[in-house]
């Protein structure tokens, strides 16, 4: 019998398919860490397992106080570990580098993602279970439909995996749509942009109208004569992440 009540507002969809889990932890197994964040740990069906790596700093985010009180009664290991605010408001949680993990609330799933991109000095890897259609779109390459913003911005810094899918009836509630994990491991050598405000400027308004040809999309951001080169005849998914990151060199 659960002592917490599940809170929809909060994207509250908790892992509850053991079989799911050992994948995940299985997955986790393969990559080496010293600290380790878990971003909304819920009800702590995951937190269980991670509670039981050896050699590992573990700390929790959790936003949501009745679960931060039900989790510190359930796992009296988590005294102290357990950072109580929300993911997007903290500073990070270590001083050397951590891999993050994380069932993520599907309703700030991509703010999650660029938190990690404003940490990505710190995150050399992270374990994320999202929407399916999210996870896709992180994971897909230029000339797809599922490219975008997201996918271009990640990609620049990290290597994206699609580990596998994960159905609803997994979760408690279940949600109306499929989930996927997915992995990210830091690049060695991200792509050199001229500026990381400059490079999402530049993505985003390439993406914004996505239809549109690239020299329309984005023609406040260039020179006129430079609009004229050939990259620009083409629509933004056409464009591979180096050459947005080329491009950001050439910004006004």
């Amino acid at each position: 019998m659960q002592d917490y009540t599940l809170k929809k507002g909060l994207g509250q969809h908790f892992l509850t398919d053991e079989k799911i889990l050992d994948q995940i932890m299985q997955a986790l197994g393969q990559t080496s860490f010293e600290n380790l964040l878990e971003v909304g740990p819920g009800g702590g069906a995951l937190t269980r397992h991670l509670l039981q790596l050896t050699g590992v700093d573990f700390k929790a985010v959790e936003l949501d106080e009745e679960k931060v009180d039900y989790l510190h009664k359930t796992y009296p290991a988590l005294e102290g570990k357990v950072i109580h605010k929300s993911v997007l408001e903290m500073q990070p949680p270590f001083e050397k580098e951590f891999t993050l993990i994380g069932n993520f609330p599907y309703n700030i799933s991509s703010q999650i993602l660029f938190k990690v991109l404003d940490w990505k000095a710190l995150v050399p890897s992270v374990f994320g279970m999202f929407q399916k259609e999210v996870a896709q779109r992180i994971a897909s390459k230029e000339g797809s439909r599922d490219y975008g913003i997201l996918s271009v911005l990640i990609q620049a810094n990290y290597d994206v995996t699609y580990l596998f899918d994960v159905p609803p009836e997994a979760f408690n509630p279940p949600p109306k749509v499929m989930s996927g994990v997915i992995r990210l491991t830091r690049r060695e050598t991200p792509e050199a942009v001229s500026s990381d405000k400059q490079f999402k400027l530049l993505v985003k308004t390439a993406f914004n109208q996505r239809r549109k040809m690239l020299r329309n999309a984005v023609k406040g951001l260039f020179d006129p004569e430079f609009l004229k080169e050939d990259i620009f005849s083409k629509r933004a998914e056409q464009l591979s992440v180096a050459d947005f990151a080329g491009l950001s060199y050439k910004l006004k």
